[in-house]
């Protein structure tokens, strides 16, 4: 018996991984966030699977889920949205499941934030714009940052910013955020990505607030700042330059 851990993307249902859909498709039990993850990925569970909604339940509610699974000998699949690697609330159940060993599996899903980029068009690094994205949020009551994680810490390196879980946040974080990239620097918001109702907001600094509220969101809403989200004239990398010397192509003679 084994729980196969499946990040079941973003939100719309056929960005799941095959290998996610054909886990599904194996295993008897399916435990899924049904607050967040879509109702359509559980058509892939076979005929007769035990579903289990895990929104309103704890984490020992849960644990006895996979304590009488492994009981029974059948194998579970625990789909959580987006990726598994960043605030999934995998560590926590990896932890109790060590404890009892019952072995597990992580099979990655698409992230929010490479969603996001995609429902904007653009790239998050540029060349000799930004070449780093910083994954972050802000202390809420789930768990709080710790204190050398802060907006500001983050803001020094003028690296795109990829906010999540701070939608209610969304003044404080301009006003912390401007002194470091400045009024003009380009913001989006990107609600619901790849669902059927995603909602794009762009702006600056300046403005973003008051254009947030003209539709205004609460949940599943990720803030991405930097120079990278509207950068034009820019220096091209040299990955495809035809003097570029690499494995597969060789450049211009020396």
């Amino acid at each position: 018996m084994t729980v196969h851990f499946i990040g079941a993307g973003p939100g719309a249902a056929d960005l799941i991984t095959v290998r996610g859909r054909d886990l599904l498709a194996r295993c008897p039990v399916c435990l899924y966030a049904g607050s967040i993850v879509p109702a359509e990925l559980l058509a892939h569970c076979p005929p007769g699977a035990r579903l289990v909604d895990t929104a309103p339940l704890d984490l020992d509610a849960i644990e006895a889920e996979y304590r009488a699974a492994e009981a029974a000998g059948l194998d579970v699949a625990r789909l959580h949205s987006g990726d598994l690697s960043i605030w999934s609330a995998v560590a926590e159940q990896i932890r109790r499941l060590r404890r009892l060993g019952i072995p597990y599996t992580l099979t990655p899903g698409v992230p929010a934030f490479a969603a996001a980029a995609a429902a904007l068009g653009c790239e998050l690094t540029v060349p000799e714009v930004a070449q780093s994205l910083v994954l972050t949020r802000v202390s809420g009551r789930a768990s709080q940052m710790p204190p050398s994680e802060t907006l500001e810490t983050f803001a020094r390196s003028r690296a795109t910013l990829a906010i999540h879980l701070a939608i209610h946040r969304l003044e404080e974080i301009v006003a912390t955020l401007t002194p470091f990239y400045g009024p003009d620097c380009p913001v989006a918001i990107v609600a619901r990505a790849t669902h059927t109702d995603e909602v794009v907001l762009r702006g600056t600094l300046a403005d973003i607030v008051a254009t947030f509220r003209t539709r205004p969101q609460e949940r599943t809403t990720l803030i991405l700042v930097g120079p990278a989200l509207a950068a034009a004239d820019f220096r091209e990398s040299a990955l495809y330059d035809p003097d570029y010397h690499r494995r597969y192509r060789s450049g211009a003679p020396e």
